[in-house]
C-alpha cells in the first residue's frame, strides 16, 4: 500500500493557510511556486479537496482557495480520501475458494459463511490507521511545524503574504 505523492501536497499546501489572516485566498499559482510542482497538477489536488468540502474557491483576479473549515475539522484520513479516494485498502477475493482441496467440490458451509481470517486482520488494521490518521489535524501539523522547523515554517509564511501582496 502506498499513497500517492499527492497526498503529500495536499497536507503541505493546506499547512500554509492556518497563519494567513482568514478569509486569504492562496491561488495554485502561489502554492504549485512554493511546492516546486506543476500548477495542473496541483488544480487536480484542490479539485478533488474542493469536492470533498475540505477547501472552496474563491473566483477573481485575488481569487483562490480558502479553508472550508477550522484547520482543527480537517484531519490526515480526510485528505487522504479526497485524493485516493475510499475503497478499501485491501480487497479480499476470497482465494481460498480456489484451494485444490475443493477442487470440483461446494466449499462447505462452514467456510463459504465464515469471514475470512486474513481479511479480518486486514480490515482491523486499516480501521486502526483510519482512526490514528483522523486524530491527525492540520492544525496539529501546524503547530507541529512551527515547533519543530521555527524559522523556516515562519519563512514559508513570509513568503506566501508577500506572494499575495504582489497580486
Amino acid at each position: 500500500m502506498q499513497f500517492s505523492i499527492g497526498v503529500e501536497y495536499a497536507l503541505h499546501c493546506l499547512v500554509y493557510f492556518v497563519d494567513l489572516p482568514s478569509g486569504t485566498t492562496i491561488g495554485i499559482k502561489e502554492l504549485a511556486a512554493f511546492q516546486g510542482v506543476s500548477e495542473t497538477y496541483l488544480s487536480k489536488i484542490f479539485t478533488k479537496l474542493k469536492k470533498n468540502g475540505i477547501v472552496r474557491s474563491m473566483p477573481g483576479v485575488k481569487g483562490g482557495y480558502v479553508l472550508a473549515k477550522h484547520p482543527g475539522e480537517i484531519n490526515f484520513w480526510e485528505v487522504i480520501a479526497a485524493i485516493e479516494g475510499a475503497k478499501p485498502l485491501f480487497q479480499c477475493t476470497e482465494v481460498r475458494q480456489n484451494c485444490i482441496l475443493l477442487e470440483g467440490k461446494q466449499m462447505p458451509d462452514s467456510i463459504r459463511c465464515a469471514p475470512c481470517t486474513i481479511n479480518t486482520v486486514m480490515l482491523e488494521a486499516e480501521e486502526k490507521m483510519r482512526e490514528h490518521l483522523k486524530d491527525k489535524t492540520i492544525a496539529w501539523l501546524n503547530e507541529t511545524l512551527k515547533s519543530k522547523l521555527k524559522e523556516r515554517h515562519s519563512e514559508g509564511i513570509q513568503w506566501f503574504r508577500e506572494a499575495l501582496a504582489r497580486r
